[in-house]
């Protein structure tokens, strides 16, 4: 299964290669603190601002501690939250979804409007205004970004479910004596999974891109918590004085957001080769 997912990715290079990259970056920020060349807490006042050189090679802050460490572990809170801000939805939005889609009548009807109001508000307020309420620091803010995901998948999970509830053998089902969780279960969430994966993919860079911009916003991750938008906030002020603080950090969200986009787009591909043409 795993090698037949992988084979027909590989024919996608740049989502494949993509691909690589996150799981890369997953691994690397599993084990960042051992492969750490330095304490990220540490600070040498006699070396600040250094440029790249053999010993830090993103050279160092305005405290002198080295930005490649700290790039380094910065990843984790990324990670942390394109993983939890996609669980989230994943667990909540794609089950009320196909439960509104399947049963239909008032209770679609309600849920849809719920869904339409929270979706009316732009991302990144609702983000703020969540994270605000419940406490700011990394946590809360991985869990603003998962509930403002929570409706997409909501909404995706609904419109697949309307679309495949009438088909022959979810009505054979019904005509077997299956419950509606039986079916909800067996028939109809493993054949929307293919876009649901695909959302995932994309909702996982915007995770990064929304934790970065909580953060650089001192709305996220809390000091001693390294976050690559927190070390962006933290470079902003010494942008006219050594403006490569603010380069690796936003290399990294960059990197990391359109592997995420370009992973989506080979997937969406692979499991409909008809978008291919498109």
């Amino acid at each position: 299964m795993i090698r037949l997912f992988l084979t027909k990715l590989y024919n996608e290079k740049l989502a494949f290669y993509s691909f690589v990259y996150l799981i890369f970056l997953i691994l690397l920020s599993i084990i960042a603190y051992f492969f750490a060349p330095y304490d990220p807490d540490v600070q040498d006042l006699s070396n600040i601002m250094a440029p790249p050189n053999s010993e830090h090679w993103f050279g160092t802050d305005e405290l002198g501690r080295d930005i490649f460490t700290r790039t380094l572990i910065g990843g984790q809170a990324a990670i942390q939250a394109g993983i939890v801000g996609i669980l989230i939805p994943l667990f909540i939005g794609v089950p009320l979804g196909v439960i509104s889609g399947y049963v239909g009548g008032i209770i679609d009807d309600i849920f849809m409007r719920i869904v339409d109001a929270v979706l009316s508000f732009p991302a990144i307020l609702l983000a703020l205004a969540i994270t605000g309420a419940l406490g700011v620091n990394l946590w809360n803010a991985m869990i603003a970004i998962g509930v403002i995901f929570t409706p997409q998948f909501a909404r995706l999970s609904r419109g697949q479910t309307l679309q495949i509830r009438r088909e022959p053998y979810v009505e054979a089902a019904k005509i077997s004596g299956s419950g509606p969780i039986w079916i909800m279960m067996n028939h109809i969430i493993p054949n929307i999974s293919s876009p649901i994966i695909v959302q995932a993919s994309f909702s996982f860079s915007l995770a990064i891109l929304i934790e970065a911009s909580l953060s650089f916003l001192g709305m996220g991750a809390q000091s001693p918590q390294i976050s690559w938008g927190g070390m962006l906030h933290q470079a902003y002020s010494m942008i006219f004085v050594n403006p490569l603080m603010m380069v690796f950090p936003g290399l990294a969200i960059l990197l990391s957001v359109l592997a995420g986009n370009f992973l989506g787009d080979g997937l969406r591909i692979m499991f409909d080769p008809r978008t291919s043409r498109l």
